[in-house]
């Protein structure tokens, strides 16, 4: 840390320190005003939000006292880039030099297309490849094909080749000797990663011919023959702490199998990259990359070779936040998670094309997810800074919280025999589902809002058509995605709208002017529409006197919706409902909390209600088919 010299321009110099008293008693005014009376920790809880694996993120951090060690707080146990723990990053430069690797992800089974756009890439910003190759991607014979043109000395490759990682492996080599590049200019990763394709796909492997291809690059410096792979632990529901927990596990297991195979524990280290998901959890990401090299690192000391604990980084923007309604959306997530990868150190950035969970990228697709990287290296200079984030107190702190709890999951696992009895006991499965039905609930109360899904949807959006990429693989953990609740509600209304021509319809009734009805008829708009229910049309103002008349007109599906301020709803509430009923509206919701309007009304739609279970029991009033 540098330390500036005292030239008299301190810009805090005319003002005394704030006290962390102050700061609460100043929440307390403002908590005061909305409604709510609170003092002291409990104002501050009040700022406070919960995270998975029992974190919380709170609203001030200030810098921590310090340790009887000399170090300050968790900030003390951060080190320097390069140097163990490795939090800083894994090395002293960082990304400084050169930016991270941009490593583009290449699915499809035919050889030739595969190659053109391994081209296209190369040619365009991307400095290495990660391929599908064997079931589901390029048949391994076919590996030399996909490569042709491409200099080997140059683009490092990146396996992801399932059950065939042996045969692959050996077909990538034979093709750098075929080529005659020397073993000191090859830079690769094998991939091989059985523990990983078991939880996919419940297939359990043999660890030997992992062992066994790490022995056969023993000669190759720049080539990694394993890869942990946390992928499918993200993608089944898992928190950040249980991605991590997994991954030193899975890390555990292969370095136990290659050490009682012979290697040494430095070289054993070398031979393993990791691979985790970067989402639009900015801070969250960031923290869980510095984790993953402070956990890394302890395992690598307790081996007996603390120098040599670097964790090798892949991060992969995550599957899970991509929505297939308003793709476009994609990009925006991508962005954010690459820059949080960026960031967090990872030494090389997959981002995933903004179409990825339609089927296979077009070339457009493939651009703009390059360029994600292209544009926060060149034009960000987000490289320039080695661990930017690096000194933040809240950074630290999450850092140092997500390290302890993603450790506890770790021990947890070695209890129960390590990575592979875990995943066939049933505990990893379980765990994940637990964390992920959790999440669920926040889903469908929309207190994790997903943009272009459960918030902000566009009903006439047409849908984007991709040509269908292979199978992923099956039979082992779930695929989970954030938006798979509400795409299974449109689906109901896109097939109500191709059966009838129409798509389910509500009617909005305000009531007063615009200034009383205006944010609940947008609330219940945006909330509607989530499901796939469209209003009729704008909201329109009506009373007891002309209610009945405007919804007889509206063409709406017996479901009306009642929109303005809490006096008005004490007012006309009960008269317009009445009027609705009268009409043929067989329920009348209001937009607000329960008990607003006493039993004048149905039901009710608020901020925090499960609007999943509300939007499917409206389709089926309404006689929707799932």
């Amino acid at each position: 840390m540098t330390v500036l010299p005292d030239d008299g321009l301190s810009l805090a110099a005319e003002f005394p320190d704030a006290t962390h008293e102050q700061w609460q008693r100043l929440v307390e005014g403002v908590l005061r005003k909305s409604g709510k009376e609170a003092s002291g920790e409990a104002a501050e809880e009040a700022l406070s939000t919960k995270l998975e694996d029992g974190l919380t993120t709170r609203p001030l951090y200030t810098a921590p006292a310090t340790d009887a060690d000399g170090s300050t707080g968790p900030s003390g146990l951060s080190g320097y880039p390069g140097f163990a723990p490795f939090v800083r990053g894994g090395r002293s430069e960082g990304n400084a030099a050169s930016g991270w690797d941009v490593r583009q992800r290449h699915l499809g089974t035919d050889p030739v297309r595969v190659n053109e756009a391994v081209l296209a890439d190369l040619e365009n910003g991307v400095t290495s490849l990660w391929l599908a190759v064997g079931e589901g991607g390029v048949p391994v014979e076919g590996l030399a094909r996909a490569l042709d043109g491409v200099y080997l000395d140059l683009a490092p490759v990146s396996l992801d080749a399932g059950a065939e990682y042996a045969d692959a492996g050996r077909a990538l080599l034979a093709l750098y000797a075929e080529r005659g590049i020397a073993a000191d200019a090859v830079h690769a990763s094998l991939g091989a990663d059985p523990l990983a394709h078991e939880a996919r796909t419940g297939e359990a492997l043999d660890l030997t011919d992992a062992v066994e291809l790490a022995k056969a690059v023993a000669d190759y410096p720049h080539v990694r023959a394993l890869t942990v792979d946390a992928l499918p632990y993200h993608e089944a529901g898992g928190s950040a702490a249980e991605e991590l927990g997994l991954s030193l596990a899975t890390g555990v297991a292969y370095l136990r199998a290659l050490t009682e195979a012979g290697l040494g524990v430095e070289a054993a280290l070398g031979q393993i990259e990791f691979r985790y998901a970067a989402t639009a959890d900015q801070f969250l990401t960031i923290c869980k990359l510095r984790a993953a090299r402070r956990l890394w690192a302890r395992i690598a000391e307790a081996s007996g070779a603390p120098a040599a604990g670097a964790q090798r980084q892949h991060v992969v923007t995550s599957p899970v936040m991509m929505t297939r309604r308003d793709p476009w959306v994609n990009m925006l997530r991508t962005t954010v998670a690459c820059m949080a990868a960026g960031v967090g150190g990872a030494d090389s950035v997959t981002v995933l094309p903004f179409d990825h969970e339609l089927g296979l990228p077009d070339a457009f697709a493939r651009r703009i997810a390059r360029n994600t990287s292209t544009i926060l290296l060149e034009e960000s200079h987000l490289a320039r800074v080695i661990d930017p984030a690096g000194g933040s107190y809240y950074v630290e702190q999450l850092t140092d919280e997500l390290a302890h709890a993603a450790w506890e999951f770790f021990r947890t696992l070695e209890k129960a025999g390590g990575q592979a009895a875990a995943l066939r006991s049933g505990l990893v499965a379980d765990s994940l589902a637990a964390t992920w039905a959790e999440r669920s609930k926040k889903l469908a109360k929309r207190r994790e809002p997903i943009t272009g899904v459960s918030e902000f949807p566009l009903l006439s959006e047409k849908p984007v058509v991709r040509e269908p990429a292979p199978a992923a693989p099956s039979g082992g953990l779930p695929r989970v995605r954030r938006d798979e609740a509400y795409e299974s509600l449109r689906a109901r209304s896109d097939a109500h709208l191709a059966a009838t021509g129409a798509r389910p319809r509500i009617f909005l009734a305000a009531l007063g002017p615009a200034a009383a009805h205006t944010a609940r008829a947008t609330f219940a708009a945006n909330l509607f529409q989530a499901g796939g229910i469209e209003p009729v049309h704008d909201p329109v103002s009506v009373d007891a006197g002309t209610a009945g008349t405007a919804y007889a007109a509206s063409g709406a599906d017996g479901i009306a919706v009642l929109c303005s301020s809490d006096a008005l709803y004490e007012e006309q509430a009960e008269a317009v409902a009445d009027a609705l009923r009268a009409a043929g509206a067989s329920t009348v919701f209001l937009a607000g909390r329960p008990g607003t309007a006493g039993s004048s009304v149905d039901e009710y739609v608020f901020a925090g209600c499960d609007a999943v279970a509300v939007l499917s029991s409206v389709l089926d009033r309404m006689g929707v088919q799932a």
